[in-house]
């Protein structure tokens, strides 16, 4: 029998209010010390420490239309970059290249309905940002995000919107000298950036009516950035059984940065 995939509109309450706070945890480690030498990144620090926003700033998470689990969207601008500004006053969505003629794919807001029942819809979103420094920029691997919504009042039973831990989670371009043209690059590792309201646990062990899992919907917006994520990737190990037994050769090759963010 064929699965009816059903579709749902997701709303808020006009004068619904959410109480965001903000934070940016000092910078623990960078390749060239940037975080010690550069006193932009060295003081990076929340913008405001709590905002109280109104409905209308997430509204634009939603789709305009009537959304299925497992769908991907774009998510309007305004509401996004009004948050961001709570954590530096300078983000900006279009990321810079050194080449002028360059095109990144990387750019883009995107979000996917993981969850939904009668009583809530859970919200799974990524967002590519980085924020304007004196001499130079800061550029956060990516922002991950939850958004839930609380489906019989109408209002946001939880939102964060964060950077994700790991060995290597942000990138940096400093001008040290502004005689010179171009910026020397560094990366390293801040271990918290994040937006965030409300209960955190809200609908964790919640029965759905339709769902699919956090690793998928990842996946799915994967898919939304990155051309490399359409590659059915393997093991190694996989590789060599597959080589052997189809006969053919195994191409290698070696990057010196992730493929999934814009951590470098």
């Amino acid at each position: 029998m064929e699965t009816i995939t059903k579709k749902i509109t997701l709303n808020l309450d006009k004068d619904a209010e959410v109480s965001v706070k903000g934070f940016i945890a000092p910078i623990e480690y960078s390749s060239y010390n940037f975080h010690i030498e550069w006193n932009a990144l060295a003081n990076l620090r929340a913008a405001e420490a709590e905002i109280k926003y109104s409905a209308s700033t997430f509204w634009d998470f939603f789709p305009k239309e009537p959304v299925s689990v497992g769908t991907p969207w774009e998510i309007e601008r305004a509401g996004a970059l009004e948050l961001l500004k709570q954590l530096h006053p300078n983000p900006s969505f279009g990321m810079r290249a050194e080449l002028p003629d360059h095109k990144i794919e990387s750019q883009g807001l995107w979000a996917c309905l993981r969850a939904y029942n009668t009583e809530i819809a859970d919200i799974v979103f990524r967002i590519h940002a980085q924020f304007a420094l004196k001499d130079g920029w800061f550029t956060p691997s990516q922002f991950t995000g939850h958004l839930v919504i609380d489906r019989i009042k109408r209002s946001v039973a939880f939102f964060q919107m964060s950077v994700p831990k790991g060995i290597i989670n942000f990138g940096a371009k400093w001008k040290i000298d502004p005689n010179e043209e171009g910026h020397i690059t560094d990366n390293g590792f801040c271990p918290q950036i994040d937006l965030c309201a409300g209960i955190e646990n809200v609908g964790r062990n919640t029965e759905f009516i339709e769902a699919i899992t956090q690793e998928a919907v990842e996946h799915k917006l994967g898919l939304c950035f990155y051309k490399s994520q359409q590659i059915n990737w393997v093991s190694l190990e996989e590789a060599l059984e597959m080589a052997s037994a189809q006969q053919k050769p195994i191409h290698a090759i070696s990057i010196d940065g992730p493929l999934l963010d814009e951590s470098c």
